[in-house]
């Protein structure tokens, strides 16, 4: 094998390398939101009552947080749009920190508790199931690339 072929083939290896950290990285982000967005009714610990806290959740790589929002007056349903969030994920670097979080005004209180009442914790139970969801995701990057 030639100098330059040998080269190559280490170049093209660690390139495919960095594109499946790459995909592991965001992958496993994008299930660590998901945990964290599924509602009690469906397994999770997060409460959903008219889906405002669920709706508030944005995410950045900036580490510019935005600012707490305080649910709107009239009475209705919202709804949480994964997309933005995806997108978010998706434009990320390995080097990027990406940082999810809730920015209604009340997000606080329901984690951690308040009032004598007791936090949900769903964000930090979520965050405990980190090295297991990146696990998960290894072993099936592992598989799509044959071993």
């Amino acid at each position: 094998m030639t100098q330059g072929r040998f080269a190559a083939e280490v170049s093209a290896w660690a390139a495919k390398t960095k594109e499946r950290m790459d995909a592991v990285h965001r992958e496993s982000a994008q299930r660590i939101v998901s945990v964290m967005q599924t509602p009690r009714a469906a397994g999770g610990n997060l409460r959903v009552d008219t889906g405002f806290l669920r709706a508030s959740l944005v995410a950045t790589t900036t580490g510019v947080l935005p600012p707490t929002t305080g649910k709107p007056d009239e009475a209705g349903a919202f709804s949480y749009n994964a997309g933005t969030i995806n997108l978010v994920i998706a434009g990320a670097d390995i080097k990027d920190p990406i940082t999810v979080v809730y920015t209604a005004n009340y997000a606080r209180a329901r984690e951690y508790g308040a009032r004598g009442q007791p936090g949900d914790r769903w964000v930090s139970l979520a965050a405990q199931q980190w090295q297991r969801v990146v696990s998960e995701v290894v072993t099936e990057a592992k598989a799509r690339a044959g071993g």
